[in-house]
Order: structure tokens, then C-alpha cells, then sequence
């Protein structure tokens, strides 16, 4: 490398102004981000998106993905095994209150979240329900057991979690209106309320929020003031968050704008 190139290779590290506003953006998204976010969030092109997003993927500032970009050491999403493994206590918690809210012969939604696993663990007690899931383990949990109608979304099963997702997903549960639906979040916080990792997730919990009278988030606390790529909906459309813990201040209040009511699971109930 001769003297040119080292005199101006701290120059081709510099970020431009856009350049830092995507790296800002990013931060705020939870560490990735797609390329039309991007664009609607600055208020530039999505070809534009692209240029900058190149340039500062050779200087390892993010790393490309097909329609997106992430930084290199954004915190990803934890398998389903791990997730499900986190936080057990307070997972078992909430899933005995939503077992509380819901009765015998209700209809309702139930997503393929962690969380969801539990409450479906604390849901067989309940007698004839009538449950649609896209999630294998909530199926196998709920079905043939005391008079429960299950119907299970159809096509392809994803290998990490057995949850069916897709067009298809989509348009078997538009055939359905429910009692309640049962979601999971990621994380929660007071600017962009509900958020999930996956896309997939998110667009199949619009679906089942908009088909039933009521929606629940179930989520522990330790997704308070955390942040994920992608949101999950309007945060007005939830209509009950059931949590461990209170939420802390700045997040009580939004979700008191936000008209969610907020329910505290018991600190200590029986093992499910």
C-alpha cells in the first residue's frame, strides 16, 4: 500500500450524513431493518437506501440481506427452544392468568410464540374449545383432549418451530372470527409499542388480530424498552397485555394511551 492509499483510506471510513442516519435508524429498529423501512423512515428512495447501505457494508459498518440490512452485532432473534426456555417462571405465570380469562367453549387464536406454548400447556383443562392455530406443538397440545374442536393453518412447516406460515396460513384463518386472539411479542416499548423479529409472525398476527373481538398479548417483562425490526400493528388494536411484572413508568403510560389494559400475572401460582 503506498502513501496515497493510507493517507486516505480514514477518509472512505467517514459516514456520510445519510450514512449515519441509517446506522441511527438501525439502532432505534433493534439492529435491522428493511430497505423500504429505511426509505419511509428517511424519506429518500429505496435506490438510494441501497447505495448507502453498499457503501457502508464495505467498510463492515452493516451486513446485506436480501430487502434489508442488519448490524453486525445486532442481537437476532433466539431459536424457539431457547425462547421457550427463557424465563419459565414467569412464562407458566402468564399463561395460568390467560388460562383464567378464557372458558370452557370459547373460541379463540393462538400464534406460535413461546409464551403461546405455555398457555397452551395451561389451557388443557378447559372443555370444549374451539382453537385455530398455525402452530404444530399448540395442535398437538389442544387436540383430542375434552370435547376441543383444533384447526390447524395449512402449508409449508417451518423446520425450527413447526409453525405454518404463508399465503396459505393467511387465507385459512380469514375464514374464521373468534372470541379472542392470542399473540406474542418480542418486544414492547413506549414508541413503537408490539414488535416481533420475523415478518412472517408479524403478518400473521395482523390476521388474527383484525378476526377477533378481543386480542391479548401475552409477553413477559423482560421484553419491556426492548426494540425488534418490525411492528406488530397499530398499538391501539391490542386490547390486554398479560405480564409478569408492571410495566415501568414511561411504558405504563403509553400503554394507558393506548387504551391496553395491563394484567399482572399472580407471583406465585402452582407448576403447570
Amino acid at each position: 500500500m503506498d502513501l496515497a492509499q493510507t493517507e486516505t483510506r480514514p477518509e472512505s471510513r467517514r459516514a456520510t450524513q445519510r450514512e449515519n442516519e441509517i446506522l441511527e435508524e438501525l439502532r432505534r429498529s433493534g439492529g435491522s431493518s428493511r430497505i423500504q423501512h429505511l426509505a419511509d423512515r428517511l424519506k429518500v428512495s429505496e435506490e438510494t437506501i441501497r447505495r448507502n447501505l453498499k457503501s457502508l457494508a464495505r467498510e463492515g459498518l452493516v451486513r446485506r440481506v436480501h430487502g434489508g440490512a442488519h448490524l453486525p452485532d445486532a442481537r437476532s432473534e433466539a431459536s424457539f427452544q431457547q425462547r421457550v426456555d427463557e424465563n419459565p417462571d414467569a412464562k407458566q405465570r402468564i399463561a395460568i392468568k390467560v388460562a383464567e380469562i378464557i372458558e370452557d367453549g370459547d373460541s379463540l387464536f393462538l400464534d406460535i410464540g413461546s409464551t403461546t406454548s405455555y398457555i397452551a400447556q395451561a389451557l388443557q383443562h378447559r372443555r370444549e374449545l374451539f382453537v385455530v392455530t398455525n402452530s404444530v406443538s399448540v395442535a398437538h397440545t389442544l387436540a383430542a383432549r375434552n370435547g376441543n374442536r383444533v384447526f390447524m393453518a395449512g402449508g409449508e412447516l417451518r423446520a425450527h418451530d413447526g409453525g405454518a406460515f404463508g399465503v396459505e396460513a393467511i387465507e385459512f384463518v380469514r375464514r374464521f372470527q373468534v372470541e379472542y386472539a392470542v399473540l406474542s411479542a418480542a418486544a414492547i416499548n413506549a414508541t413503537s409499542g408490539f414488535m416481533l423479529f420475523d415478518l412472517q409472525e408479524a403478518e400473521f398476527s395482523r390476521e388474527i388480530m383484525r378476526r377477533a373481538k378481543t386480542s391479548i398479548v401475552a409477553a413477559d417483562s423482560s421484553k419491556f424498552d426492548h426494540r425488534a425490526p418490525i411492528s406488530v400493528d397499530a398499538p391501539t388494536l391490542v386490547d390486554m397485555l398479560v405480564t409478569d411484572s408492571a410495566p415501568p413508568e414511561e411504558l405504563s403510560a403509553a400503554l394507558t394511551s393506548w387504551s391496553v389494559d395491563v394484567v399482572v400475572a399472580d407471583s406465585a401460582v402452582a407448576a403447570l
